[in-house]
């Protein structure tokens, strides 16, 4: 059994609104941690329908355990009218809960009681390498990171299921688009930009629909916590800089299945493209389960002339991702460049090379010993 490294040890004095994408595991891990909890799964249909109908049984069933009991809601977006009931339960019974879901959207869309800060949010990311036995690069470039994924030796099927349930499950349901098709057009166009900055316009011109409505896209893929944002770094010392951000969907698997493409091997583009993806995707986890106050962001020059992949807080950590066997100073550039207007700026490169280096200032480290380090606080000081 996966031992997932996320921390719900709050649950011990406050309550937990846990959130994360479809299948990253949320229900699994609260049946490891928690196996003899009131459980009360919303995707049963049976008890979907006794809840929504009257959400006071909730309440009467709970007036029944021990102050200070944690209580287990699965899916609870599904019944908003819940979260009324349980705010009472808290406030009045010294209960706790755990609050699990794909995304509040939905909730705070429909104007649902959100606690009012009593309880602590969480988001359950995809797996990262320091929670698999044996990590396997190469599966995890082309299988993504979903437990279920990672762990099938072809998870095509899977992943086109996923995206079929998605638009189904949080797109159709929710009427949170007027065109499906547009919108299923725009997950393909986006996951071509993947790791790229954001050109509304362009995107827009090759779906068919208004820069405004490629926004809104954005909006309801972040709002359903698959894919996020991340911002330029905007300070300026002597280069003028980028602004526009970049968009990383929340699993490079999800972008494979979405560009058609399947046994990336090394050396080729779309590898690069998705052996960087990767390493996103284990820097914005390490930050969020460590609740790290340090933002990650990118730097790029606005003549194109430099940019850096990753920046970590306020230039303390500059990181370059390379998928190359062999780093020469070309790779360095960027870098360099950025550590001319930021001189204390710790620089590395994560790359394929099979042992660890200093060139030129610089510390190159092969890509399984840079994450073992990163998720030792030897690369980001949480």
């Amino acid at each position: 059994m996966l031992q997932r490294i996320i921390d719900l040890n709050e649950i011990n004095e406050d309550s937990i609104f846990l959130w994360g994408p479809r299948q990253t595991g949320k229900s699994t891990l609260l049946k490891q941690l928690f196996p003899n909890n009131p459980y009360y799964d919303l995707l049963k249909s049976d008890v979907y329908s006794r809840y929504k109908l009257k959400p006071s049984l909730f309440r009467d069933e709970c007036m029944m355990l021990d102050e200070g009991s944690v209580v287990i809601v699965d899916e609870v977006q599904k019944i908003p009218a819940l979260l009324d009931e349980v705010h009472w339960l808290m406030t009045n019974r010294g209960l706790r809960f755990i609050l699990c879901g794909s995304s509040a959207r939905k909730l705070k869309r429909s104007g649902a009681n959100l606690l009012g800060g009593r309880a602590i949010r969480k988001v359950l990311h995809p797996l990262v390498s320091v929670e698999i036995p044996d990590f396997n690069l190469e599966k995890a470039i082309n299988h993504g990171m979903l437990p279920r994924h990672y762990l099938m030796e072809n998870p095509q099927k899977r992943l086109q299921a996923y995206i079929g349930d998605y638009l189904q499950q949080e797109i159709i349901a929710e009427a949170l688009v007027r065109n499906l098709d547009s919108f299923a057009r725009f997950l393909e166009v986006a996951a071509l930009s993947d790791t790229e900055m954001v050109n509304y316009t362009k995107i827009a011109s090759d779906c068919g629909v208004s820069s405004k409505t490629v926004k809104e896209y954005f909006t309801i893929l972040e709002e359903t916590l698959v894919g996020t944002f991340v911002p330029a770094y905007t300070k300026v010392v002597k280069r003028k800089v980028q602004v526009s951000p970049k968009f990383y969907f929340f699993d490079i698997g999800i972008v494979n299945y979405l560009l058609h493409r399947d046994g990336l091997k090394q050396g080729t583009v779309e590898f690069g493209h998705a052996f960087e993806h990767l390493i996103i995707q284990e820097i914005l986890s390490y930050l969020d389960y460590f609740e790290s106050a340090k933002k990650l962001s990118f730097w790029h020059t606005q003549n194109n002339a430099y940019e850096v992949d990753a920046v970590i807080g306020d230039a303390e950590v500059a990181i370059e991702i390379k998928s190359s066997q062999n780093i020469n100073s070309t790779h360095l550039k960027g870098l360099k460049a950025f550590q001319e207007e930021h001189p204390s700026c710790k620089l590395y490169v994560v790359s394929m090379e099979e042992r660890p280096r200093m060139f030129n200032g610089v510390e190159v480290w092969p890509v399984l010993e840079f994450l073992k380090r990163l998720w030792d606080n030897k690369i980001i000081l949480p």
